[in-house]
């Protein structure tokens, strides 16, 4: 039965080492004839805080392998959920309850790459990460990073970086968009009055829908959207108007 469980790990350790498209490693740790003690690694999915960087991982292959799943621990720190940021334990249903003797160490690496691009922080390993991830995604992604460049090797800017993964300055560019957008959205509430204009009655407590119909019923100009001191009369109609008055 140990000859066959060990030419079973020999034999996924060379289909691993001919597979090259996915950057999967698993390789003996110390002395090349046990392969019961291997380090894998996988690179950061894409689109995630982890791009760009290399992640190394602790592999023990138990005495029943493979009726039992590999024993696996991050080496490579990792900011997420799911692994401990202080020991690297990892909490993934394939390593436990969900293993099946048809599975892989590849399968199992496999899973782990999948993990960082998907994780679960209602079933954490990590509870400080996981309320980090729940509470302030934004600040998640940012430390992710982080621990991404300073222990998995990733650059500070990887190309093609999702939102995922996005750092500071592309974050900043994200907001400066939304801003631009809702300010755009705000002014096309004007109907192409100027903006001051029509907050001298906002101001007074009128909604700008309001005073924007009132403008329009008096066929006030618009003036190119540019400000002016609106006449005393068109004033006097105006605020009439919004008061209710007849």
């Amino acid at each position: 039965m140990a000859s066959n469980r060990i030419r079973r790990i020999a034999k996924e350790i060379a289909d691993i080492r001919a597979d090259t498209h996915s950057q999967i490693t698993a390789e003996p740790l110390g002395d090349d004839d046990d392969v019961t003690h291997l380090r894998g690694s996988f690179p950061g999915p894409p689109g995630t805080p982890y791009e760009g960087g290399t992640y190394k991982v602790d592999i023990k292959i138990p005495t029943e392998y493979p009726f039992r799943p590999p024993v696996m621990k991050f080496i490579t720190k990792v900011w997420h959920p799911n692994v401990s940021s202080q020991t690297g334990a990892i909490c993934l249903d394939t390593l436990s309850s969900a293993w099946s003797p048809i599975l892989t160490i590849k399968a199992a690496l496999l899973s782990l790459q999948s993990l960082l691009s998907t994780p679960e922080p209602k079933d954490p390993q990590d509870a400080e990460v996981a309320t980090m991830l729940l509470r302030n995604p934004k600040e998640f992604d940012r430390v992710a990073r982080e621990w991404a460049v300073q222990h998995a090797g990733a650059p500070r800017r990887a190309a093609g970086e999702g939102s995922g993964g996005a750092t500071s300055e592309s974050l900043r560019e994200l907001e400066r968009k939304e801003k631009e957008a809702r300010e755009k959205e705000d002014l096309s509430k004007y109907d192409g009055y100027n903006k001051q204009l029509i907050d001298r009655f906002v101001h007074m407590g009128f909604d700008v829908d309001a005073v924007v119909s009132a403008f329009n019923y008096y066929g006030i100009d618009r003036n190119g959207g540019e400000d002016y001191e609106l006449e005393e009369a068109y004033m006097g109609d105006v605020t009439a108007r919004l008061l209710g008055e007849p």
